[in-house]
């Protein structure tokens, strides 16, 4: 376990407000993240892949970065301006 791993789970301990919000938080954060990776994998900008989508840099910095209440036509439609096949597993 990491170190980070580590401090995350004595603070959830510590601290309920914390541990209520953590795991909620941390999910919206990864989708932010795996978007932003797969724009950089595909060799965009978030401008190039604005003018793809027909909207503004600062909506895909908005969606990187604050990927809560995301819609799944969303993250369909910049699925395929990536070039990508958006897929949804349950676990």
């Amino acid at each position: 376990m990491s170190d980070l791993d580590k401090y995350i789970v004595n603070r959830k301990k510590k601290d309920k407000e914390f541990a209520e919000g953590f795991d909620e938080g941390y999910e919206q954060f990864k989708i932010g993240v795996v978007l932003r990776q797969a724009r950089e994998s595909a060799g965009l900008t978030q401008e190039e892949l604005a003018k793809r989508l027909k909207t503004k840099k600062t909506a895909i910095s908005r969606i990187e970065n604050h990927a809560e209440d995301i819609k799944l036509s969303t993250l369909e439609r910049v699925a395929n301006a990536l070039g990508k096949r958006l897929q949804i597993y349950i676990a």
